[in-house]
C-alpha cells in the first residue's frame, strides 16, 4: 500500500466509523417497538376496501387485529358492534371535502346536520368525527380560520357535552385536493387555538402532509397535542406503505407513540395487490412493528 492509498484507506475508515456511530444514535434517539407503541389502536379506512361487503370486511379485519374500520356513518356502526369493532371516525353522506366550514354560506346546513351526528355517535360509542374546512375560492387563510372557528365553536361546546371529538383532515392541495384550505399543520393548529378546545383536533394524514411540507417526524412530535387521528399512505401514489416508497413507516410509528400518542393510526392507501386485505394485513404489520 503507497502513501495515497494509505491515506485513502484512512478517511474511508474513519467515515464508516462516524456513519455507524449515526446510524447508532438515530436508532436510540427512537422509541423501542414492542410495548412502546402497544397503547396505538389500528384502523381501516372503508372506502379504501368498498367494493368488499362491510360484513366480510369486519370479519377479516377482526382476525388481523384491527380495532376499527373507519368512515363509515350511522347505518354501518351496528354491524361493526357485532364484530367487536368501532370506528374510529365517523362521517356521514352530508359531508364534502370541497363545501366545508371556511364558507359561512354552508354553516347553516353543516351545523343542521352535525347536530343530528354528533349525538348519534355518542350513543354508539364513536370517538371522533371528521369535518373539512373546504376550497379556498379565493379565501385568504386568515379569513378561512376565521370562517371555520366561527361555524365549528357550536358544535364543538357540543361535542363536549357529548364526549365526542370533531377532527378536521389535513390534505394536500399539491395533488389531489386542489385549493383545499387545510392542507398546512400551522394552519390547523392554529385553528385548533383558536376554538381551544380538546374535543377539536386535527387528523394529521402523514401521506398529505409529506407532501405539502415534509419533516414528518419532527413535525408529529411538536404538535402530537393537536393530533387527535393518523392516515397513512405510501408517497407517491399513495399505494402500500412498504419499501416500494419514500417513507419509512416503523421510524414514524415509532415517533408518534414516543410522543404518548394512544389513539388510532388509520391504514388509508389504495391497494395495488390482487389480493386487498393481504395488502391491508401489510400495513398493519408495518405499523404494529411486528
Amino acid at each position: 500500500m503507497n502513501r495515497r492509498q494509505a491515506i485513502r484507506q484512512a478517511v474511508l475508515t474513519a467515515g464508516a466509523l462516524s456513519l455507524n456511530h449515526a446510524i447508532v444514535s438515530t436508532q436510540e434517539a427512537l422509541p423501542a417497538a414492542g410495548s412502546q407503541t402497544a397503547g396505538i389502536r389500528h384502523s381501516a379506512c372503508r372506502w379504501c376496501y368498498q367494493d368488499i361487503a362491510l360484513e366480510a370486511l369486519c370479519e377479516r379485519a377482526k382476525d388481523m387485529g384491527l380495532h376499527s374500520i373507519e368512515l363509515t356513518g350511522p347505518t354501518d356502526w351496528p354491524v361493526l358492534k357485532r364484530y367487536g369493532l368501532t370506528a374510529a371516525v365517523g362521517n356521514d353522506t352530508f359531508m364534502s371535502l370541497t363545501k366545508g366550514f371556511n364558507d359561512p354560506a354552508n354553516h347553516g346546513w353543516l351545523q343542521e346536520k352535525y347536530r343530528q351526528l354528533i349525538p348519534q355517535a355518542a350513543a354508539a360509542g364513536i370517538p371522533q368525527i371528521i369535518c373539512f374546512s373546504g376550497n379556498r375560492n379565493g379565501r385568504s387563510d386568515a379569513e378561512g380560520l376565521d370562517n371555520c372557528a366561527r361555524g365549528l365553536a357550536p358544535l364543538v361546546k357540543e361535542a363536549e357535552a357529548a364526549g365526542v371529538v370533531i377532527i378536521m383532515e389535513l390534505l394536500n392541495s399539491k395533488v389531489d385536493h386542489t385549493d383545499y384550505q387545510c392542507d398546512h399543520t400551522a394552519w390547523g393548529v392554529a385553528l385548533a387555538n383558536k376554538i381551544g378546545s380538546p374535543n377539536f383536533r386535527l387528523l394529521y394524514d402523514i401521506y398529505h402532509m409529506q407532501i405539502m411540507e415534509g419533516d414528518v417526524i419532527r413535525t408529529i412530535r411538536d404538535n402530537i397535542g393537536f393530533i387527535g387521528h393518523f392516515h397513512t399512505g405510501g408517497v407517491p401514489g399513495r399505494r402500500e406503505i412498504n419499501n416500494s416508497q419514500e417513507l419509512y413507516y416503523p421510524a414514524i410509528v415509532r415517533a408518534i407513540a414516543g410522543a404518548g400518542f394512544d389513539g388510532y393510526i388509520g391504514q388509508e392507501f389504495i391497494p395495488s395487490y390482487s389480493d386487498k386485505l393481504a395488502s391491508l394485513a401489510e400495513g398493519l404489520a408495518i405499523c404494529r412493528l411486528d
